[in-house]
């Protein structure tokens, strides 16, 4: 068993990233051979799983969402739900998204009125493009249209041309 530096997870032998926090569980076999306290970080600070760390897909205990609009300086915190739809305002219907990106020109960027859904399960987060015009992508890989793909802390989302840095607390 390979116990994981960054958050502490305990992993097969065989295993070269982290089951949990999906970063790389070795440098050359340096971690393998000194015994570490498995509640460490790398950098010796107290390991706290109720805090998200950057790359997590796990929420922590807060269960808090952030969402950063490039090029606007106050981020949208969002109060999570089973799911949340991520769009722009319908003007002819008044239908409205839980997450509202009209103030952020969502129109002029390419957001659609229901361009994407964040779905919440037991410890994280997922995304998926509900068949936008204009595409949904995490960290520039376009997601397949319907297909739930994990949304980490740090992620770009990119609806459109609206580029969104998602982060947990």
């Amino acid at each position: 068993m390979v116990t994981c530096p960054h958050c502490g997870y305990v992993n097969p032998d065989e295993a070269k990233l982290c089951v949990r926090c999906s970063l790389p569980l070795r440098n050359v076999g340096a971690e393998q051979s000194e015994k570490k306290d498995s509640t460490r970080r790398l950098n010796n600070t107290p390991f706290d799983p109720s805090v998200p760390r950057w790359g997590t897909a796990s929420l922590g205990e807060a269960r808090k969402l952030f969402l950063h609009v490039r090029g606007y300086d106050t981020p949208l915190v969002v109060p999570l739900t089973e799911r949340l739809i991520i769009g722009r305002r319908n003007i002819e219907t008044g239908e409205i998204p839980d997450i509202d990106l009209e103030e952020y020109g969502a129109r002029e960027q390419g957001v659609s009125r229901q361009h994407a859904m964040i779905v919440r399960e037991t410890d994280g987060l997922k995304v998926m493009d509900l068949g936008s015009a204009n595409h949904t992508f995490i960290n520039g890989q376009r997601l397949i249209m319907h297909q739930a793909r994990i949304l980490r802390d740090g992620d770009e989302l990119r609806l459109g041309r609206l580029v969104i840095r998602v982060h947990f607390a």
